[in-house]
């Protein structure tokens, strides 16, 4: 491809990139003839952001913080709780290299008396070059502020531009990731590298759109021909006969062993990993009936299954409990009688929910995705690896309070399931317990029967229950708040990482 030999506008760069199949953000850097001169810059002017920094850190500002947010001298909020748009962006693009540097005007406020928290974000510009990017702001906590730090990362790879009105050329859904200046700007309330809401950048060039990418549309004549190919499938059914040899390979087991017969097990589960983090800001969690802790959550001990490996089904019971309490925040939830149901490709996981309101029992709690698990066993063991986790409706729901409902939708991930089953008496399980079955947690995890240092009792007892028989619930706050809105404080506070917010109330307070 020749070199660029004279200037471009933004919006020519555009139509350039559509007819290529590649983004003018995105493209290495084009030398100008011979080297010598450094190619032009292009006045950008009417910019915009579209971007909510963190969807679940403004839900818990509106929602459980019960704190305000703000959006002025330009920014815009979208309806219910919607995102941010930084408005009049003005900056240059280089012709060179691609690059862009854009202004924008407006700031956001986030602040919260229960919380003890007043961040503000302003002054906000957005830098590209090849594939990579950053969101800029100054960012001011509790009014001690941070200038011109890099807030996110973006990730411009793959990102194709989109013709906007005028001539603009839009960016849409920039994956960002929050950068170590920006987790110490939010004192530490979240780390580096956690994903923040994708952002949409739109640029225009000051001089005249161009109309040239409305031309595009031609070559869709062609996939017109693609049918022919189809017919060729027909062919496939007869390599299905093959399949029928497969059984023969289920003799490797003990011939002595009953078919399906399963001699021991273990269950490996975290819960959600930002709910523990949380938990572990002032409180802790308690384990009981042979639960144990390991590097990335809890080892629960096997009950019962069955399995019918090669129609890839089973049905799995595991003993042992965990108890999260953090009683200044009034959380007691406990979750034990854990089962997994896999048929194929999909998975159920099903708890005990029990809080001081009572026991919700066989819970849905999650569904799995075991599309790229292997039921074979190695070793004599069937070993359902890290298997992915999501919220059904109903696990969602344990989370809900009574007035804004649960922060956790159905769909949202939790942390990934390992199942291990021993199909021979004496196989070796994976290892994995990284503890010895007591309390967990940081300086508020509980112990011996108590949370926080309070009196209340948080002994779980043989008989799996929390509340009612306990007494002092760690849950009873007062009769004026509703016991289901202190249970959905968990929901709201894990998704938005409210105990790093309570975290660093205290350390500025």
């Amino acid at each position: 491809m020749a070199a660029i030999r004279r200037p471009i506008t933004l919006a020519a760069a555009v139509a350039t990139a559509v007819t290529l199949g590649a983004t003018a953000l995105t493209l290495p850097a084009l030398a100008a003839d011979g080297g010598a001169a450094a190619a032009p810059q292009v006045e950008l002017k009417d910019g915009t952001l579209d971007w909510g920094f963190k969807e679940s850190f403004r839900k818990y500002v509106t929602g459980m913080a019960m704190g305000k947010i703000e959006a002025t001298d330009g920014a815009k909020q979208a309806a219910d709780n919607g995102v941010f748009t930084f408005t009049d962006g003005t900056g240059t693009y280089d012709t060179g290299t691609h690059a862009t540097d854009t202004a924008f005007k407006g700031a956001v406020r986030f602040s919260s008396t229960a919380h003890g928290f007043d961040i503000k974000m302003s002054d906000v510009k957005v830098r590209t070059e090849g594939t990579g990017g950053a969101i800029q702001a100054d960012v001011s906590l509790n009014g001690t502020a941070q200038n011109d730090i890099d807030l996110a990362k973006l990730d411009l790879t793959g990102i194709k531009p989109g013709q906007g009105e005028g001539g603009a050329m839009t960016f849409k859904d920039i994956p960002a990731t929050l950068t170590a200046d920006g987790a110490k700007a939010f004192n530490g309330m979240y780390k580096e590298g956690d994903k923040l809401d994708p952002a949409t950048l739109t640029v225009k060039a000051a001089g005249a759109p161009t109309e040239k990418p409305t031309e595009t549309p031609k070559p869709t004549d062609k996939p017109t021909e693609t049918p022919k190919p189809t017919e060729k499938p027909s062919e496939t059914p007869k390599p299905t006969d093959k399949p029928t040899a497969t059984p023969k390979p289920t003799t490797t087991s003990d011939a002595e062993a009953p078919a399906g017969k399963v001699y021991d097990g273990s269950l490996a589960w975290g819960v959600k990993e930002s709910f523990r983090r949380y938990i572990e800001s002032g409180g802790g969690a308690t384990l009981s009936g042979g639960a144990e802790k390991n590097d990335n959550g809890y080892d629960f001990p096997y009950a019962k299954a069955d399995l019918d490996a090669d129609a890839k089904k089973l049905t799995a019971s595991f003993g042992g409990a965990v108890r999260f309490a953090y009683k200044a925040h009034g959380i007691d939830m406990k979750f034990s009688d854990i089962k997994v149901a896999a048929d194929g490709a999909k998975g159920t996981l099903t708890v005990d929910v029990t809080t001081p309101k009572g026991t919700n029992d066989d819970v849905k709690f999650a569904t799995l995705d075991l599309s790229k698990a292997s039921y074979e066993a190695k070793d004599d063991v069937v070993l359902l690896d890290k298997i992915p986790a999501a919220f059904t409706a109903a696990g969602a729901k344990q989370f809900a309070n009574e007035t804004t409902g649960s922060m956790y939708k159905e769909g949202d991930a939790i942390d990934p399931v390992t199942v291990a089953l021993s199909v021979a008496d004496g196989a070796e399980l994976p290892g994995g317990s990284g503890g010895s079955g007591g309390s967990t947690g940081g300086g508020g995890s509980t112990g011996s029967g108590s949370t926080g240092g309070g009196s209340a009792s948080a002994s779980l007892g043989g008989g799996g229950s929390v509340g009612g028989g306990t007494g002092g619930s760690l849950a009873s706050t007062g009769s004026s708040t509703p016991t289901g809105a202190l249970i959905g404080v968990a929901g709201a506070v894990v998704v938005a990482g409210a105990g790093a917010v309570y975290v660093a109330r205290r350390r500025v307070s």
